[in-house]
């Protein structure tokens, strides 16, 4: 294990533990999340069943999981990062990106950081059975973590470390050798609920439970079709991600900066402005977004997005009418001549346009 460690900090990751693959009693408790419906369109989250729970099944012969936390604070970020973010979160016609979406895809970092953590496994033990993970397959990710001891799952569901917060991603090494286990974390909220209080659309329904369909992360990230107008005006600025409940989190003073370069925030979501990113073409989205996790999402989802995010500007009371009839004749410009979309995207992003425009 102390080769491992050393070589997993060499690689840029800030800890690692290893996991024993019996989640049994993790299984009740998915099947309920599932049953009610809270994964929202995320069908994949049902469609692997209880393997998500079974390590073992997923990947035949695996009987540890080595976890890794990397920490993604870019290093540029001043002390008092929260009170920055939340004084952008307060001026309407500000973006908000999610912290961890302003630099590299994290699935790329991690992935082939990871294979270079089994590479170097692989040159002291020999030839092993292995699969590397990075969100990317139906891995109970945070179960996993807590059980090795990277930390204990908040009452917002991420993962939580003294000597880190929640500012960090995981990954995972499924593995065919017995190592050793490391211990778990025990919790550390104790009545803290600020996580809960916070949340704009209430989506934390419960101690450790979210309901996907409510929260902002998923419904600028995960969902394809209509925003639900009751909870477009609870969206504010915020255009990917959301960043609210760990920013209220106590223990996220100890967000620790990423010691690589790839989390570095792009200049173009250094103090993004609704009205500028509005102005992008497609064109301009992919090369703005190359190699972002933001990408994914598509340039229809993306200006879906932002057009909520101007509505909401609209109906503030702290804009100045001279902004507000700056976004009105770039939304009506909009609707005169939209992007080349396909039909259904056009439809799409035209109601959270007209939407906005009514605000």
């Amino acid at each position: 294990m102390a080769n491992l460690r050393q070589w997993a900090t060499e690689l840029g990751f800030s800890q690692i533990g290893v996991a024993d693959v019996d989640l049994s009693s993790a299984e009740a408790p998915l099947l309920d999340w599932l049953a009610r419906g809270f994964h929202g369109e995320m069908h994949y989250m049902a469609s692997h069943g209880l393997k998500r729970a079974r390590p073992a099944e997923l990947v035949p012969g695996t009987v540890r999981v080595i976890t890794a936390r990397m920490d993604y604070l870019p290093a540029s970020v001043p002390d008092g990062w929260q009170t920055i973010e939340w004084d952008r979160l307060s001026r309407p016609d500000a973006a908000t990106v999610s912290m961890y979406a302003r630099g590299r895809d994290y699935h790329k970092v991690l992935r082939a950081r990871l294979q270079k953590l089994a590479d170097k496994l692989t040159e002291m033990v020999g030839p092993f059975g292995y699969r590397v993970f990075t969100d990317s397959a139906p891995v109970l990710e945070v179960e996993l973590a807590s059980r090795s001891g990277l930390g204990w799952r908040g009452k917002h569901t991420l993962l939580l470390s003294r000597e880190a917060g929640s500012s960090f991603f995981l990954g995972e090494l499924f593995v065919d050798m017995a190592l050793p286990v490391t211990a778990p974390e025990p919790a550390h909220c104790g009545s803290c609920q600020a996580c809960i209080d916070v949340c704009p659309t209430q989506a934390i329904v419960g101690e450790r439970l979210v309901d996907a369909r409510r929260c902002i992360s998923y419904l600028t990230i995960e969902q394809r079709g209509p925003i639900p107008i009751e909870l477009r005006p609870l969206m504010g600025n915020r255009i990917y991600g959301c960043d609210d409940c760990q920013l209220a989190c106590p223990w996220n003073k100890f967000a620790r900066r990423a010691v690589l370069p790839d989390f570095d925030v792009r200049p173009a979501m250094q103090d993004p402005d609704l009205l500028h990113l509005w102005q992008w073409d497609e064109a301009t989205f992919l090369r703005q977004t190359e190699g972002s996790p933001i990408r994914r999402i598509g340039f229809a989802s993306w200006q879906r997005n932002i057009a909520v995010a101007l509505g909401n500007a609209l109906r503030s009371d702290t804009l100045g009418e001279a902004r507000k009839t700056a976004m009105r004749e770039a939304l009506s410009g909009w609707l005169r001549q939209p992007p080349p979309f396909a039909e259904a995207e056009e439809a799409l992003v035209r109601e959270h346009v007209q939407w906005a425009l009514a605000q």
